[in-house]
């Protein structure tokens, strides 16, 4: 039988663009905030740099190795380039002996960027970190560098970043390790960037070091301050909450299954199941959008007492019979979209390979449109959107557990053969992610014990990355600039939430999702599914993720000539054995441009045809990935180059 492919994601971003264009909301400033959702998708080897490449530096001179006041820091002068920059900087900080790094974020409040209503960016959220995020961009200002006479390596040549004659480093004072990077001017402010090419470790303090710049005429620039440090929050700070709040499902359910509901079931080729689940609300509403977590004294997500549970929505396409039990497929839906994406599954269910679950990504689904909007306007108010946003892993993690639980959905007729067996088969769930569902995906795997597979397809880390460089930035750009008119509160807005995705974004948690994992969840084993020249998540983004997680990328990854790069895939190693347990990277080429260097978004036409959604349409994409999924192996399925069909010439 032929396989058809589902489109995972294309189509439902028209499909909820027409939803967000009837918006009643009659201002454009309103009408284009609802859709801006949208773009938000939406240890290095140093075997393949230079000769002279040097990765360790002997004697590293922290400026300032622990913080020296309790007392909160003040600005000479308010204001983002006054007061924040450089950023991240221990001089943020305070002395907190109650933290796991001594330290606590104390950004000032006149430091922080300001909307067009004269409101100030909350931070308090912010501050209750004990460092700075894993995926920090070292931002400064030098007005009129030339980075490239400076010798900073742009994303091409990040292998530069570790030679021995650099001037403008990032070392890890704890181990003397040099942090690969790769530097650039943000396309507005023109601020410096350091954008580090792998996460920084948790806990650890950097110090940066800038010299050697140049400006446009060859004359040396000056900074006040050419060495700071910053400190990254640790892994209590980053993952503590949604850890706890993980914690606490369980301990509801014991040894069981969550409460849930079959609401109805829609015969055809296959089974069409609608019902609930109940999950515990740790928001201080009923659990819908807009709410914030509950903290009790210690900072720790406590359940609602007037609103205990949330009952949140799921969606399954499941066989109508089968000759033996299927596993459970998880499907993370992209583009701010919802559980009805798991329909295109259906053909695979129809099959009896598999049967497929979806709920909503709680904090960015359809649902959540509206509350964004007020969200873009005022970032103060983002917490919103993280704190529901960990209230959606949790319901990904019950949700697996009713897959894998013959208490759960095997023990109803929905999900049985016509005989009374289950169709589903006892502790095989899955998990796939695209796009949206693969930036997050990777987070719901690190902290879920009801499944050790996952493909993420077409993913990536770090949102404050991303964003600038997806190709639905620009027609939307105009929301969050007319709230937010000065361009360094712009660019630095970013960080700052930033701080606040990490606890819910792949960001936060790929150092845990294959090694190094969480206490008593077991290494995740993942497929990266990388489209060269995405025009919506930066391929940057998913080698970010590729090195951080120690995935190895299938080789050649592509034909000669086609990357910009002056070492191709630096940093990640090729594919070693294709059935172990080693997370992999397999990168499909469609005869997309390859991307523009620099934190600009790919554009039809200079930029070719986005290939984001190609591997929809690519059959030997979903062998591959299901093969994977089913029994751990990566078929190789190309015979070289991964090469589809070339889109630009259809």
């Amino acid at each position: 039988m032929r396989t058809i492919i589902p489109n995972f994601d294309r189509p439902f971003g028209d499909q909820n663009r027409s939803l967000w264009q009837a918006s009643h909301m009659s201002t454009s400033r309103f009408r284009l905030a609802i859709v801006l959702p949208l773009i938000l998708l939406g240890a290095c080897s140093g075997s393949s740099g230079s000769s002279s490449t040097d990765t360790q530096v002997s004697d590293v001179t922290t400026p300032s190795s622990e913080p020296e006041s309790t007392e909160p820091p003040t600005c000479s002068a308010p204001g983002v380039r006054a007061c924040l920059l450089p950023w991240p900087d221990n001089r943020l900080t305070v002395a907190d002996p109650s933290t796991d790094t001594g330290r606590r974020l104390a950004i000032p409040a006149d430091a922080v960027p300001v909307n067009v209503d004269g409101v100030a960016m909350d931070v308090t959220d912010q501050n209750r970190a004990d460092g700075f995020s894993p995926n920090s961009a070292i931002v400064f200002a030098a007005d009129g560098v030339d980075l490239e006479a400076s010798g900073v390596p742009d994303s091409t040549s990040i292998e530069r970043s570790m030679e021995s004659g650099m001037t403008t480093t990032i070392i890890d004072s704890a181990t003397g390790d040099k942090v690969p990077f790769w530097g650039e001017l943000d396309g507005q402010s023109g601020l410096v960037t350091l954008r580090p090419a792998i996460a920084l470790t948790e806990g650890h303090t950097y110090v940066v070091t800038v010299g050697g710049l140049l400006d446009g005429s060859g004359a040396p620039i000056e900074l006040d301050r050419p060495t700071w440090d910053f400190t990254v929050a640790s892994e209590r700070s980053l993952s503590g909450r949604l850890l706890t709040m993980r914690d606490v499902a369980y301990e509801q359910i014991a040894d069981g299954v969550p409460a849930f509901t079959v609401d109805s079931v829609t015969p055809g080729d296959v089974r069409t199941v609608e019902g609930t689940l109940s999950i515990p609300n740790f928001l201080d509403n009923d659990g819908g959008p807009g709410g914030s977590l509950l903290l009790d004294e210690k900072g720790s997500p406590v359940v609602n007492a007037d609103h205990p549970t949330y009952d949140a929505a799921y969606r399954c396409v499941v066989p109508n019979s089968v000759d033996s039990p299927v596993p459970a497929l998880l499907y993370g839906h992209g583009l701010m979209g919802n559980r009805g994406q798991v329909d295109f599954f259906g053909t695979f269910a129809a099959q009896g390979q598999i049967a497929a679950c979806a709920v909503d990504w709680l904090g960015m689904a359809t649902e959540d449109v509206g509350n964004l909007a007020g969200i873009l306007a005022d970032m103060g108010r983002f917490n919103e959107q993280a704190d529901r946003m960990l209230m959606g892993h949790i319901a990904f993690s019950m949700l697996g557990r009713l897959t894998n639980d013959p208490a759960g959905f095997a023990s109803d007729p929905a999900f049985q053969n016509p005989d009374g067996s289950s169709v589903l088969a006892p502790d095989s769930t899955v998990f796939v992610g695209n796009s949206q569902g693969g930036i997050l995906g990777g987070a719901a795997s690190a902290i879920s014990t009801e499944w050790r597979r996952a493909v993420l397809g077409v993913p990536g880390m770090n949102y404050s990355l991303l964003l600038p460089r997806s190709s639905d930035w620009p027609e939307f750009q105009v929301v969050f600039e007319d709230a937010y008119q000065n361009v360094d509160d712009r660019l630095m807005a970013l960080m700052l939430v930033q701080l606040l995705w990490d606890r819910g974004e792949n960001g936060g948690y790929a150092q845990h999702l294959t090694r190094d994992t969480y206490d008593g969840i077991d290494p995740k084993t993942v497929l990266l599914v990388e489209a060269f020249g995405d025009h919506q998540v930066a391929n940057v983004s998913t080698e970010l993720l590729a090195r951080t997680i120690g995935a190895q990328v299938h080789t050649p990854a592509l034909k000669d000539g086609r990357s910009l790069s002056s070492v191709p895939m630096w940093g990640i190693d090729p594919i070693a054995d294709r059935s172990d347990a080693t997370s992999k990277l397999v990168i499909w080429d469609y005869g997309t441009p390859p991307p523009p260097v620099g934190p600009f978004p790919p554009v039809d036409g200079e930029y070719g045809k986005d290939p984001h959604g190609a591997g929809s349409d690519e059959p030997l994409v979903l062998v591959q990935a299901l093969t994977f999924l089913l029994d751990g192996n990566l078929l190789d399925v190309c015979g070289g180059p991964c090469i589809g069909a070339q889109i630009d010439q259809q």
